[in-house]
């Protein structure tokens, strides 16, 4: 799993042309490892911060997830079959969201059967 995160800004300012850019790089980088039979799913986060939980005292907490002084957030994630790790991340290097300024987390799965 990818775990894609990205300033906390996102990418708010950048003028139309150039996220419609930015998204056609996301597209072809999905599609180039749809191809390869590595792709297995994944999806940008909304922008609204989410909820967190926490368990305080035996009571659950649930607080907004608006991050205001966070310098990044996670923005999204993908799923990709890999052999190991050394594979993983050669094909995280072609994803677009490095290049972009993002930071990639990338966790194996643990199989629950």
């Amino acid at each position: 799993m990818l775990l894609m995160y990205e300033n906390s800004s996102g990418f708010a300012g950048l003028p139309a042309e150039e996220m419609e850019k930015l998204i056609e790089e996301y597209v072809a980088w999905r599609q180039e490892l749809a191809a390869e039979k590595r792709f297995t799913g994944g999806n940008k986060l909304t922008d609204e911060g989410g909820r967190q939980l926490v368990a305080v005292n035996g009571q659950i907490l649930v607080s907004d997830g608006s991050y205001a002084g966070a310098k990044e957030v996670l923005g999204g994630y993908f799923l990709i079959k890999a052999d190991n790790y050394e594979q993983a991340v050669e094909i995280c290097k072609g994803c677009p969201h490095l290049r972009l300024g993002g930071r990639i987390e990338l966790r194996e799965i643990e199989g629950m059967g």
